[in-house]
């Protein structure tokens, strides 16, 4: 167990330093467009060398001793002459590879300089980040690894490091941009490389594909760019990282073939995200409409409106070398040659999952958190507490003052807010919901969340009758695209939220059973937030010392008591926990009481959520937010890890799920266990 050194540590998360920022716009809006696109662009090259072209790369990828013996291995295999896979692989590499112009470049910073300013009313970069870029460009071969929360996100990287005079990235886009008539040669030619979402046991896919990488790494062609988790964010929750890229990314350097690698962690953070609506619709399971020419042009009509501002933060670059010292003995690939591809050890694929979850936990710290998240959290408890259709919302005064109280515990808890200290407060919440028009109403003094998106309640159908379940779809997409605005700041809260939940639940306040409570919760939601494997102890520790130091709790060496000034600090962090709560508990429920035998992974969606939508409006369940399918699949995954759940693997019923009831129901009971007493809490305060 935890000693009780932690609890004094001199540490003051709000003395960690943070950078200034620039606004990139200012300048744009005092300046010619064109005379910014078209100017002198000599960025810092690495080591100073002078840039392959992009025919001289494929050259040298295709002529690589690692590729060559990959095609006499597949020759072997398949029994196919070497001519046709060779012939096989020039044309994988011919389909993938990017084909950077500068010309193209200047277009976009001609014309993505228009669309920002129509969009953003500032675009602010921290200067200090840029320049420790540039640095390490020079020094080291670079990969960029950005948050992923926007389609705008590789548009506005490369807007940025042009703006600077830094090597453009080359970047990681999925196959179905490609697709995109035009617009798919044109982000070829600003350095976008498109490859398949899966590779299956493609031998050859997964050669051409990470010698090409590498390649561009080992000769310094350009950064390189791509997106940890693998695809947008359509919560705003930080997703589990992928381990694939980032495994090829570091082959270079555990293999002796560069010095070291630099990785550098980027937060992009938006107050108002383009694609709010369309992520809670995906949620509920509309479609994502299929990227298109077309529908960019339909999609115009987003100039119109006003997105608040952004702030993108370059982290420290994180040495590649420096992580491995003490964890991988490098030793291990001398014996075999080079370019002989194999499986990494336990301890590699250990090493770059601990890596990941660093690197993704250095993006979240560093995401810049806006007013509205704080806004939208304390608004999102009041509608859960009250129930669909029951919301009333608070008095604009009183919703001010418990926003200030949010922005000074959040700040106590390290978070990296961004709050114009040169308006006052009531200023500050009403130019919130003013941006955020679209999600909530005020009237007669109170604000409450929006019947639908878009602003007040529609009339129904021309007869008068309005569909119970289309109603409750339509709240739905509001309280979805608010709760992607609070769940920025779940980072911040969610160690001490498991650990308030676990005081309320443990079976007594002694310490070793708040703490095993506090695990039990980690690891059932360890798919839900980003908390890396391993490492319970530590974040214990660290929510332990969160609330100890804000006087929530009172801890000594055998027991854990609530602090008489710390209820409403409880209260707000049980809250916050409850949607999560709620959904893994029905989802067992789901399991149990009306899963068919037969149940596919892929069934299992739409059959939750029509079992959810029965208890909604049944008045059984009141988290409307159990319909996002985000926390629906992160349940099952839980389940699935926890032995819950099982997949058959053989026969005709191949791929359909097993339920172990017994330990589903115990799960249930668990869960459920749990919340009266969070309930409690929550109405007594």
């Amino acid at each position: 167990m935890a000693s009780d050194a932690v609890y004094s540590q001199p540490r003051d998360p709000m003395l960690k330093k943070r950078d200034e920022f620039e606004d990139i716009l200012e300048e744009r809006r005092r300046s010619s467009d064109l005379r910014y696109a078209l100017r002198c662009y000599t960025p810092v090259l690495y080591r100073g060398l002078a840039p392959c072209g992009a025919a001289e790369l494929k050259g040298l990828v295709l002529q690589s001793q690692q590729l060559r013996y990959v095609v006499q291995q597949v020759c072997k295999e398949t029994g196919v002459a070497a001519e046709e896979v060779q012939a096989e692989a020039a044309s994988i590499l011919e389909e993938m590879a990017h084909r950077l112009q500068l010309g193209t470049v200047r277009f976009f910073a001609f014309m993505l300089s228009k669309i920002f300013k129509s969009l953003f009313r500032k675009i602010c970069v921290n200067e200090d980040g840029i320049q420790r870029l540039q640095q390490s460009i020079h020094d080291h071969p670079v990969v960029l690894l950005p948050s992923h929360r926007s389609y705008m996100d590789f548009l506005l990287m490369s807007y940025i490091l042009y703006t600077y005079d830094l090597a453009l990235p080359v970047i990681a886009a999925g196959m179905d941009f490609m697709g995109m008539k035009l617009v798919g040669e044109m982000l070829r030619m600003s350095g976008a490389f498109f490859i398949r979402r899966s590779f299956g046991g493609d031998k050859l896919y997964w050669a051409v594909f990470s010698q090409y990488v590498q390649t561009m790494l080992k000769i310094g062609f350009a950064p390189v760019e791509f997106f940890l988790e693998g695809t947008r964010s359509r919560t705003s929750k930080s997703l589990t990282p992928k381990l694939g890229l980032l495994n090829i990314v570091m082959d270079p350097f555990l293999k002796g073939e560069v010095f070291d690698v630099s990785l550098v962690p980027v937060s992009i953070s938006y107050e108002r995200i383009l694609e709010e609506s369309l992520y809670a619709r995906e949620l509920l399971g509309v479609p994502k409409p299929k990227e298109s020419t077309s529908g960019l042009f339909k999609a115009r009509k987003v100039l119109t409106e006003d997105y608040g501002s952004i702030h993108v933060y370059f982290g420290q670059p994180v040495s590649v070398r420096s992580l491995a010292e003490g964890r991988v003995n490098r030793g291990q690939f001398n014996l075999t040659p080079r370019h002989v591809p194999r499986r990494p050890g336990e301890d590699v694929h250990s090493f770059v999952n601990e890596s990941a979850y660093r690197l993704v936990r250095a993006q979240e710290e560093n995401m810049v958190l806006k007013p509205w998240v704080l806004v939208a959290s304390l608004l999102l408890q009041n509608q859960n507490q009250a129930g669909p259709g029951v919301d009333q919302g608070l008095p604009l005064d009183q919703l001010t003052q418990q926003t200030v109280w949010l922005r000074d515990l959040a700040r106590q808890y390290g978070a990296f807010l961004h709050w114009p200290d040169q308006a006052s407060p009531a200023e500050v919440v009403s130019s919130s919901l003013a941006l955020h028009g679209g999600l909530v109403t005020l009237s007669e003094g109170r604000v409450q969340l929006a019947a639908r998106p878009g602003g007040p309640s529609e009339p129904g159908s021309p007869h008068g009758a309005v569909d119970p379940e289309e109603q409750l779809l339509s709240k739905a997409v509001v309280l979805l695209s608010c709760a992607s605005y609070r769940n920025q700041v779940l980072h911040v809260f969610v160690r001490p939220a498991l650990l308030a939940a676990a005081v309320l639940a443990a079976s007594s306040n002694k310490k070793n059973d708040v703490f095993s409570s506090f695990n039990f919760l980690r690891n059932m939601f360890s798919n839900e937030f980003i908390l890396q494997p391993g490492a319970a102890l530590q974040d214990f520790e660290e929510a332990c010392y969160l609330l100890v130091n804000t006087g929530v709790l009172l801890i000594n060496q055998q027991e854990v008591l609530v602090a008489d000034g710390g209820r409403r600090t409880m209260a707000f962090l049980t809250s916050m926990l409850d949607p999560f709560l709620q959904g893994y508990q029905v989802v067992c429920r789901f399991l149990c009481e009306d899963s068919s035998e037969a149940l596919t992974e892929k069934q299992f969606v739409p059959s939750v959520r029509k079992f959810l939508l029965q208890q909604l409006l049944s008045g059984r369940l009141r988290q409307v937010e159990v319909l996002s399918s985000d926390l629906q699949k992160n349940a099952l995954a839980a389940l699935l890890r926890l032995g819950a759940v099982g997949k058959t693997s053989s026969g005709a019923a191949a791929g359909t799920m097993t339920v172990n009831r017994v330990m589903v129901n115990s799960l249930e009971d668990t869960l459920g266990g749990k919340l009266p007493a969070l309930k409690s809490l929550a109405a007594r305060l």
